[in-house]
């Protein structure tokens, strides 16, 4: 059933109840809803909006109980690099370096990597715009793997606007990785097993976009400077 249904049955409901007990006709019945919703046009909005309430925190919810089971490849998978590792607080990010959002958040990570060594930050990366996000992320894990500056990278990355195959190629070269090594099949196979890993872990904890962020149980889907640092004060609050 569709949201519109959803919400029109709903109403239809609501309007049943003054004509409880007493036989109507379908069509007389479609009359009074039609007659109500033209009178009443916000009602439809206040049931949308509702509706998309419930299914977000149901969504939350549920993903909330999946951290929970899925804690360690969140938080500790070793192919993943983590800046601040012995931060008490750990924040995991979902990204694409290609995708506007994430961009956007990029400079409020960085500041909360540099200003708050207690947070721990896990970078999972997650490439859903194509082939050339693809690159971009098999580059980035070839520098985690080579012990370079990951984080001086994902800086770069986000900071190129127009992100392509040619900007990547360079940013890469600037950090030691040649195209010997993004061709490696043994490399290849190792990121490609991993960002495949990384995918299935975002299913299964319903994030369908980036930047997604995981602060404890708390999962904070999109552009949300506040609500992260939020989640992040209020995560720290907790172990005092």
């Amino acid at each position: 059933m569709t949201r519109s249904a959803l919400t029109l049955l709903a109403l239809a409901s609501a309007l049943c109840l003054t004509a409880c007990g007493k036989p109507e006709s379908d069509k007389a019945f479609g009359d009074r809803v039609h007659a109500y919703l033209i009178t009443h046009p916000e009602v439809i909005e206040e049931a949308s909006q509702a509706l998309q309430a419930k299914q977000q925190n149901d969504e939350l919810a549920k993903a909330k109980v999946e951290i929970s089971k899925n804690r360690q490849q969140l938080e500790h998978d070793p192919a993943d690099f983590v800046a601040n590792p012995n931060g008490k607080i750990t924040v995991t990010e979902f990204y694409d370096y290609r995708c506007p959002h994430c961009v956007n958040m990029a400079p409020t990570v960085l500041s909360i990597i540099h200003d708050n060594p207690n947070v721990r930050f896990v970078f999972k990366e997650f490439p859903i715009f194509g082939a050339t996000s693809d690159k971009a992320a098999e580059g980035a894990l070839i520098v985690k793997q080579r012990g370079g500056d990951y984080v001086g990278l994902y800086r770069d990355f986000m900071a190129t606007k127009g992100l392509n195959d040619a900007s990547i190629d360079q940013i890469l070269a600037a950090h030691g990785v040649t195209p010997a090594n993004l061709n490696d099949q043994a490399t290849i196979a190792q990121t490609s097993a991993h960002l495949t890993a990384v995918k299935q872990l975002a299913i299964t904890l319903g994030i369908d976009g980036t930047p997604a962020f995981v602060i404890g149980d708390t999962l904070i889907p999109g552009e949300d400077p506040d609500a992260l640092r939020a989640a992040i004060k209020d995560a720290g609050a907790k172990q005092s």
